[in-house]
């Protein structure tokens, strides 16, 4: 069936329902997840200003995609311990980061929220799922999480 199942987020709850649901497919299913979150660097500037007033011991721990990597530590939390799981942090646009993911792991579906996906704003912004839904390199799940 699924043997690897690709998911993304941005920490958001609806991102969350999406995790939640793409980890109990992959549970059923015995597959894979991997789960991908886009990011923008920190700015230099409170990078700085971070590793002045943090602990000498936790200094490692401030770079560029500190934000990205708590949103897919906890994404990891959510999904559980009982499936396996690999994280993937990549910078710039949520689609294309989820599709490139995809891609490169050879994904046989893409799960993604139906957040965004409403009304007249679909036509003119587009959005993550009506991006991925119509660039997929597999077969995608649109899950209602709002």
């Amino acid at each position: 069936m699924f043997k690897k199942l690709v998911v993304g987020t941005d920490g958001s709850q609806t991102a969350d329902d999406a995790v939640r649901r793409a980890a109990e497919l992959a549970r059923t299913a015995g597959s894979k997840l991997e789960i991908v979150s886009a990011y923008e660097p920190v700015a230099p500037a409170r990078l700085r200003e971070e590793a002045v007033e943090a602990p000498k011991d936790l200094e490692w721990a401030i770079n560029p995609r500190e934000d990205v990597d708590s949103t897919l530590e906890r994404a990891r939390e959510i999904a559980g311990d009982d499936i396996e799981v690999a994280l993937h942090a990549r910078q710039g646009d949520p689609a294309d980061a989820i599709l490139d993911v995809a891609e490169e792991v050879g994904a046989d579906l893409i799960v993604v929220g139906n957040k965004g996906m409403t009304g007249a704003r679909r036509f003119l912004l587009g959005s993550v799922p009506n991006r991925i839904s119509h660039h997929a390199p597999c077969a995608v799940l649109i899950i209602r999480t709002t």
